[in-house]
C-alpha cells in the first residue's frame, strides 16, 4: 500500500520524502517495482518471445533436451512457465530431442502391470530383471543394443547388438542372461521393461513364461520407471561413446562390448558404494551363511 501511494504521488512529492515520511527505503521501493516488472513479464510471455527461449536451449544443447528438460532449464533461467504450455509448444513447432525412437508403444499388444513400481533396491540377484533399447549410429546405419541388467548389483548379466530393433534382439538378450545366471524358475524373478511391441510381443512372453518370469511394464510415457537401464545407456554414451564416429557396426560393437565387460568388472557404481557390479555381487556372497554340509 505504502508503495503504490507512493507512485501515484511521484510527480506531486520527491520519491525520497515520501519514503522518508512513511518511514520506508527508497531500494526497496525501487525492487518492489523491478520485481513486479518482472513478475508482468514472465505472466505475459507472449508464445513468439517463448519460442525463442526453447529454441535457443534446442540448439544448446544440440538438441539433447526433451520438453522436461526443456522446461526445466527454462525454470532454472528464470523463466516461470507451465510445463504443458511448453509441451505444446514444442509439439506444435516441430521441437523435440534428436535420436531415434527405439519404443513403439502404440500397439493393441497385451500390457502388463508395473510390478516393480520404481523399487529399484533389490535384495539379492536375480529377483528383477529390467530390460530397454537404445542405438548407435555408424556410417554403415543405426546399431542396436538390447541389455538386461540385474537391479540387485546392477551387473549387465545380457544384451545383444543387431542392425535391427525385432523382438529377436530382446528374446537373444533375454536368453543370454538366462544360461549365465540359471536363475531357480520357482525364485519369483521379475523382468521390467518399458511398453515397447519387442517385450509385449507374443514370442517374447513364451520366452518368460518358458522361464517362470513375471513381466512388469512401465506406466505409458514415464521413462523413469526404468531409469537404471535409462543411466545405464547415459554412461556407455557419455563415458566412451561420445565424439566417436564408427565407420562400420562391426566397430561399434567392439567399444560397446568392451566398455560392458568393463563396466561389470572395474567400474565403480556409486549406487553400490563404490565398487563394481562384480565386486559386489561377491562381496554379498562372501556374506551369507554357510550351511555344514551333512
Amino acid at each position: 500500500m505504502k508503495y503504490a501511494f507512493i507512485e501515484r504521488h511521484r510527480c506531486v512529492w520527491p520519491i525520497s520524502v515520501q519514503c522518508r515520511v512513511l518511514e520506508v527505503s527508497v531500494a526497496g521501493y525501487h525492487a518492489h517495482f523491478v520485481r513486479r516488472a518482472r513478475g508482468a513479464q514472465r505472466r505475459h510471455l507472449s508464445d513468439d518471445a517463448l519460442r525463442v527461449h526453447i529454441l535457443a536451449i534446442h540448439a544448446q544443447t544440440r538438441g539433447g533436451y526433451g520438453w522436461p528438460r526443456t522446461w526445466k532449464e527454462l525454470l532454472a533461467r528464470g523463466i516461470r512457465v507451465g510445463k504443458q504450455r511448453v509441451q505444446k509448444l514444442m509439439q506444435r513447432h516441430g521441437i523435440r530431442a534428436r535420436g531415434k525412437v527405439t519404443t513403439d508403444s502404440h500397439h493393441d499388444l497385451p500390457i502388463t502391470p508395473n510390478l516393480l513400481d520404481r523399487q529399484f533396491r533389490v535384495e539379492q540377484p536375480n529377483k528383477v530383471w529390467a530390460g530397454d533399447i537404445t542405438y548407435i549410429a555408424t556410417d554403415e546405419g543405426w546399431l542396436f543394443l538390447a541389455v538386461v541388467i540385474d537391479l540387485f548389483s546392477r551387473q549387465v548379466v545380457g544384451w545383444s547388438l543387431r542392425p535391427d530393433m525385432t523382438r529377436d534382439i530382446v528374446i537373444d538378450a533375454l536368453r543370454m542372461a538366462w544360461f549365465k545366471r540359471h536363475p531357480d524358475k520357482q525364485a519369483g524373478l521379475i523382468f521390467h521393461s518399458d511398453r515397447g511391441s519387442q517385450y509385449a510381443s507374443r514370442d517374447f512372453r513364451d520366452v518368460l513364461i518358458e522361464y517362470g518370469i513375471a513381466s512388469s511394464m512401465s506406466r505409458k510415457g514415464n521413462c523413469w520407471d526404468n531409469a537404471c537401464s535409462e543411466t545405464l545407456f547415459g554412461s556407455l554414451k557419455v563415458e566412451r561413446l561420445h565424439g566417436q564416429r564408427f565407420k562400420t557396426r562391426r566397430q561399434a560393437m567392439d567399444e560397446v562390448i568392451a566398455w560392458m565387460l568393463w563396466y561389470n568388472r572395474t567400474r565403480l557404481h556409486s549406487t553400490l558404494a563404490y565398487v563394481s557390479p562384480m565386486q559386489f555381487e561377491e562381496n554379498w556372497l562372501a556374506n551369507q551363511p554357510r550351511h555344514a554340509s551333512a
